[in-house]
């Protein structure tokens, strides 16, 4: 029932965004001799398509690595996702500063993509990185299909123009200075300031059903993301033993592992060592697991050398 109605306010505001287009086709057609009627028409169809449906989107910083470049990896990451009885991802890519790992589906074709963080990735043990594929899979975002997606994105997009206005940060510093320049003789408000807090007063009232639709709609999304999490935290057991997951995501919630990491890379020290060092921390040393060897987790270090090596460069970044 929750996914019917998700279903049918996603169509609503599809249908809202598409209302814009044929409105403002309409207007050029009607209007085609006058000038003001291209301009309306433009306007309009101009809104319909910044409020157009944005499939989701990998972040900026990943890097989608080759298949032959990355066979190991890619091995692993599918022979885990089979033995938890999902599909298995289509492409992996890795995050040289991000120390979360997310599994999505990306673009209208809803490609699935394994996204690792390379630093936590690169302070696990063979075992750990097993439960590290498993929970990231069964965190899996769910409910969330296209349509909804879609709906969710152009609610963004709503929300960011109607709410998300603010005065232009140069004016202000320019006023400020101009202002501590005159001292006394203060600088009065003008059409600029008047205008845009008309503006903003105006955004707030029209935004206000935006943001309703919009925890609605996300409410009713996400209705069934805990049941569906326990599933897959289930079907996460059938690879790891379920009370690693969550010693898993007390490790790297608590970020313990990084600092020592940050500090040898300070320090100039190789990726080897460093990778040396974090094993020789680790809860469970040399604990691993038919999913992935010892020797097949070296492979995978091997592979990925260059990319941990840029990486560290940057270790002091996170926070």
């Amino acid at each position: 029932m929750k996914r019917a109605a998700a279903l049918l306010l996603a169509l609503v505001v599809h249908a809202l965004t598409l209302g814009f287009i044929v409105l403002g086709a309409w207007t050029i057609v009607v209007n085609a001799e006058f000038v003001f009627g291209w301009l309306i028409g433009g306007v309009l169809i101009g809104i319909g398509w910044l409020l157009r449906p944005r499939p989701e989107r990998l972040p900026a910083d990943a890097e989608v690595l080759d298949r032959a470049e990355a066979a190991e990896l890619y091995g692993t990451a599918e022979r885990v996702a089979v033995r938890m009885g999902i599909r298995p991802p289509e492409l992996v890519a890795i995050r040289d500063l991000a120390t979360r790992s997310t599994y999505q589906k990306v673009g209208f074709r809803r490609t699935r993509v394994l996204v690792l963080g390379l630093p936590a990735w690169l302070a696990l043990t063979p075992r750990q990185r097993v439960t590290l594929l498993a929970a990231t899979y069964a965190s899996e975002a769910t409910g969330h299909d296209l349509l909804v997606e879609g709906a969710l994105s152009t609610l963004g997009e709503w929300r960011q123009a109607l709410l998300g206005s603010a005065p232009l940060r140069a004016r202000d510093e320019a006023r400020t200075k101009i202002t501590g320049t005159l001292g006394a003789f203060d600088t009065p408000d003008t059409t600029y300031e008047l205008a845009g807090t008309v503006g903003r007063l105006i955004g707030r009232v029209l935004g206000a059903p935006v943001l309703l639709v919009d925890f609605a709609l996300t409410r009713l999304a996400r209705s069934g993301d805990e049941r569906a999490r326990e599933r897959r935290l289930a079907a996460a057991a059938k690879a790891v033993a379920p009370g690693e997951v969550a010693e898993l995501e007390e490790l790297l919630s608590g970020g313990r592992y990084l600092a020592p990491m940050q500090a040898a890379a300070l320090r100039g020290e190789s990726v080897p060592v460093i990778r040396r060092g974090a094993l020789s921390r680790a809860t469970r040393p040399g604990s691993a697991t038919p999913l992935l060897g010892e020797a097949e987790s070296g492979r995978i270090d091997d592979e990925l050398l260059g990319h941990y090596t840029r990486a560290v460069r940057g270790f002091g970044l996170i926070s």
